[in-house]
Formats: C-alpha cells, structure tokens, sequence
C-alpha cells in the first residue's frame, strides 16, 4: 500500500479548469495513493451540490478514482482519531477526519490544499502538491 494519503481537493482538481491543477492532480491519481471513504463522500458532495454533475457523470469519477486508489474505512477507531486531532490542532472536524483516515492507513505524507503545507500532525506531514 501507498505511504500517500489524497485528500479530496486534490482529486476535485481534477475537474477544474485550471489546466496545471487538473494537470497536476492526475499526475497524483497515476502513480496511485491511499483514500478514504470520507474522501469518497466529499467528492461525491461537492459533484453534486456545487459542479452540478450528473449521476452517470459521478460515476465515472468514482469508478475511476477508486481504480487509482486504495480505499479505507470509516470507523469507530478513525472518529474517535479525528476527534483527538480536532481538539488538539484545532482542525474542523472533517479535516481531522481526513488526517485521522491518513494516520491509520500508515500513510507518511497527506496531500491537501486545506491544510497548512508542511503541518506535522502525529506521523504524517501535510504538502500542498500545488504549492
């Protein structure tokens, strides 16, 4: 398994019109990389409340997203984590759940846009691939 967590900024890029993002985060997604279901459910969010896609079109980013990735659970144990990290870094909740998801997967290296670049949070560090 990958040591990359993607968060789902990265993966939304993928659909943007900034070209050398869209570029850059499909670079990301062909070398493969560590996701989880939280990331899943933002993307699948975000499609349908702000890009206004279709479902056939969701679909399509899904099956392909999860064809480039490894794909982690939410439990009790990642909430429970994300809880903890929220406190203690003061993150929202669902960035915390997205580093949560990272450090249980093993992941050493988390790629997000929303979080500060080079943050150090338990056993990963945060890098703005875009940055």
């Amino acid at each position: 398994m990958s040591t990359i967590f993607i968060d789902s900024n990265v993966i939304l890029y993928l659909l943007s019109g900034d070209s050398a993002k869209a570029d850059r985060a499909e670079a990301i997604l062909d070398k493969g990389g560590i996701i989880s279901v939280q990331v899943l459910n933002e993307v699948t969010s975000v499609c349908l409340r702000k890009l206004k896609m279709t479902w056939e079109e969701i679909d399509t980013v899904l099956l392909a997203v999860n064809a480039a990735c490894d794909v982690v659970p939410l439990t009790l144990e990642s909430h429970e984590k994300a809880v903890q990290i929220s406190k203690r870094y003061q993150l929202s909740f669902y960035d915390a759940n997205i580093c949560a998801a990272a450090i249980l997967s093993g992941a050493k290296l988390l790629l997000s846009e929303d979080m500060q670049d080079g943050m150090k949070i338990d056993a990963i560090v945060v890098k703005n691939p875009f940055a």
